[in-house]
């Protein structure tokens, strides 16, 4: 009778433990998909559309990600849906963004549907807009977009492999960075004041006078101090 009485204990223990874990939320790569409280599957099917991805740079020092290695928090647009709370990391090396997936694997997202997307690094957020720089070869990049108005300002991060940049014997990744300013979907290479006024061209003047009169200092060094002259320019621009 004992032995009876336990038997059922245990059968109903069981039972009442597979009936807390059926009601868990699935995840995917560490995120709720239950928190996509308004999504249909049809939106989470779009969201990891993609491919696995597989580092292929493992024994490259340093990695190929802008900010850090470590995912961070963002959001991304794909064929005009916004999907908040999100992880993501941006291999600035090969210009794709990826996000995590069960079971610990690596969705590379598809560059084709995706709009935009944005990270938070810090306190600081970034936001990265898809652009088409060479209207020849129709390629599309990820851009920082600082400033977006009648015309663009915005930052392309790269990172390229240094052969044997380690004691002579590994390589390693190096970053570096551009800006442009964007005008009638014209990229515009720019390192400082001086190409910038080059570049507004007929506008020069005033804008020099604006420059003065406000006693900006515009340096490569803080991208956001270009931002309230392209401002002014695009004020005066028809």
């Amino acid at each position: 009778m004992f032995r009876t009485n336990i038997m059922v204990f245990l059968f109903f223990v069981l039972f009442t433990a597979s009936g807390v874990f059926a009601r868990e939320p699935r995840s995917s790569g560490h995120l709720i998909i239950n928190s996509f409280q308004q999504d249909t599957a049809k939106d989470i099917q779009l969201l990891y559309n993609g491919k696995i991805w597989r580092n292929l740079y493992y024994n490259v020092n340093e990695n190929q990600f802008l900010f850090s290695n470590d995912y961070l928090p963002g959001s991304v647009t794909i064929n005009g849906k916004t999907f908040h709370n999100i992880l993501l990391k941006y291999d600035i090396f090969k210009d794709e963004i990826l996000t995590p997936s069960d079971p610990g694997g690596t969705v590379q997202l598809n560059k084709e549907k995706v709009d935009s997307f944005s990270v938070r690094f810090h306190t600081k957020i970034y936001n990265f807009k898809k652009l088409r720089e060479d209207t020849i070869r129709a390629t599309d990049l990820y851009y920082n977009v600082l400033y977006q108005g009648k015309t663009c300002f915005c930052i392309k991060y790269y990172k390229k492999i240094e052969k044997l940049a380690v004691e002579g014997q590994y390589d390693s990744f190096y970053q570096f960075s551009k800006l442009f300013f964007v005008r009638n979907k014209e990229f515009i290479q720019i390192s400082g004041k001086s190409d910038l006024l080059k570049a507004m061209e007929s506008k020069r003047d005033l804008v020099k006078i604006f420059i003065k009169k406000n006693k900006l200092s515009i340096t490569e060094n803080e991208p956001e101090s270009f931002i309230p002259v392209i401002r002014f320019y695009d004020s005066i621009s028809q």
